[in-house]
């Protein structure tokens, strides 16, 4: 018995090590590991899109940079003056998607393939690749959706598919938008976002925000903020907080970005209260939100789910808003145990 308690010592010990080692290892943070097409995509990793000479030498490639065509002239193709067709206001799809949506932090198209189609409480279904094309194409351009089996639409998913092909399936790398801004403890202020519009904007876009046309005025060098020619009252960028994050991390053109912002979070939110205070084409869309008390903070149309006025929903203060609707669901939680 002696001899037994002897062996079967070290055997024991090994197993209550090996247990803690475990253990520790089993409890431990990681970082969770998402498998690509190319390399291993850690979590909140920075998108690095494909290069454009990757696109292959094929009927595919060839609708693909056709897409991408689309996407950096689409005044070209179908604008006012459009070759193709003319179902849109002169904007590029890249003004507001810069680079030809590869840019982090500027509404990359890093992560459309990886999620959609998929479910938007905005419209109250499941969207499709098209089905966003289309959107932007009516709220954002402010124009008419084109045929979701032409051509056009092709390309413009031919391209979306290819840029994102790198993203796993369900991910959405980090700055696959357009960065999110601390809320202000006041409403933003158009009055003092007209200073910051004059120091900071009016060399690309001009005093009344009318933009610049290329010489056969055929397309915006640098686009129209409000009037007939700019988005919409329902496109996203009419969100104050996409819109200020937005500038935050890419204006000045040419020499901010999300590495080297210019702006102070303050004049970000203000300068795009002013923009948002100008008068812009409205288009009614009464698909929208039918589930009032899924509306974003900052979305300015009534009528809402809480108390909050239009005014407040637009400008802000936000976190006000955001503690409401934080009480609430606790106390819904609370109400279903």
């Amino acid at each position: 018995m002696k001899y037994l308690r002897t062996a079967w010592f070290p055997v024991l010990l090994g197993v209550v090590f090996l247990g803690i080692v475990l253990g520790r290892f089993l409890l431990a943070p990681h970082k969770t590991i998402v498998q690509s097409a190319r390399d291993p995509f850690p979590e909140n990793e920075l998108w690095t899109p494909p290069r454009e000479e990757e696109i292959p030498s094929d009927s595919v490639g060839d609708l693909i940079r056709y897409g991408r065509e689309l996407v950096v002239n689409t005044s070209r193709y179908l604008g006012p003056r459009g070759i193709v067709n003319t179902v849109s206001n002169g904007m590029n799809c890249q003004n507001c998607h810069l680079d030809a949506g590869t840019r982090n932090f500027a509404n990359p198209f890093s992560a459309v393939a990886s999620t959609y189609p998929k479910y938007r409480e905005r419209s109250g279904r499941v969207e499709s690749i098209e089905f966003r094309v289309n959107d932007c194409l009516l709220r954002s351009l402010n124009g008419q959706a084109i045929d979701s089996a032409g051509p056009e639409m092709r390309a413009y998913v031919a391209y979306l598919e290819w840029i994102g092909k790198d993203v796993p399936k369900g991910f959405k790398p980090r700055g696959a938008a357009t960065g999110d801004l601390p809320f202000l403890a006041r409403a933003a202020d158009p009055a003092r976002g007209v200073r910051v519009f004059t120091a900071n904007c009016v060399r690309c876009h001009g005093e009344n925000g009318s933009g610049l046309y290329n010489n056969d005025s055929t397309a915006f060098i640098y686009p129209p903020l409000w009037g007939d020619h700019s988005f919409n009252a329902m496109a996203g960028m009419y969100s104050l907080s996409r819109l200020a994050g937005f500038i935050k991390f890419n204006m000045p053109f040419g020499i901010a970005d999300w590495k080297n912002p210019q702006l102070s979070d303050e004049d970000a939110w203000d300068v795009a209260a002013y923009v948002a205070s100008q008068n812009r084409p409205v288009k009614s869309f009464p698909g929208d939100w039918k589930n009032i008390s899924k509306k974003p903070l900052d979305y300015p149309f009534g009528p809402y789910a809480d108390p909050f006025s239009e005014r407040q929903h637009k400008y802000g203060p936000f976190e006000e808003i955001k503690k409401s609707r934080e009480k609430e669901m606790a106390e819904k939680k609370v109400n279903k145990k």
